[in-house]
């Protein structure tokens, strides 16, 4: 495998995704109408590979330890309307439409607490 420099990670136009040693990048998913942050998840090859080629935000289960298409299950999709990658290109923020709740909770969102002092308190939506 080729190296790549820093220069051309951080300044080139080229896609080169820098994947940590599990072969995972981090993906935030962000509504694309409120601008807020649906979910954090990661992404390995695989799942990027699959989210370009659909359109649907597919993701890498840690704890499953495959691929997961978000939405699979519960149909709440998250439908990608722009991909953004960040300085050193080890994170991704998606800029979805979201079918339904992105959290699995039944939240609008993963963040729908706030921490007061040390003790979470619900954010009413």
């Amino acid at each position: 495998m080729t190296e790549v420099s820093k220069a051309e990670r951080e300044l080139g136009s080229a896609f080169l995704p820098r994947f940590d040693a599990a072969g995972l990048v981090i993906a935030i998913a962000v509504d694309a109408a409120t601008k807020d942050i649906l979910m954090v998840a990661f992404m390995d090859r695989e799942a990027l590979d699959k989210t370009l080629e659909t359109g649907l935000a597919h993701f890498h289960s840690r704890s499953r330890g495959k691929l997961w298409l978000k939405g699979e299950t519960s149909g709440h999709f998250l439908r990608v309307q722009e991909m953004r990658v960040d300085c050193d290109q080890d994170a991704l923020q998606l800029t979805v439409i979201p079918e339904g709740p992105a959290c699995h909770t039944g939240a609008r969102s993963c963040f729908y607490r706030r921490l007061d002092g040390d003790t979470l308190v619900r954010i009413e939506e």
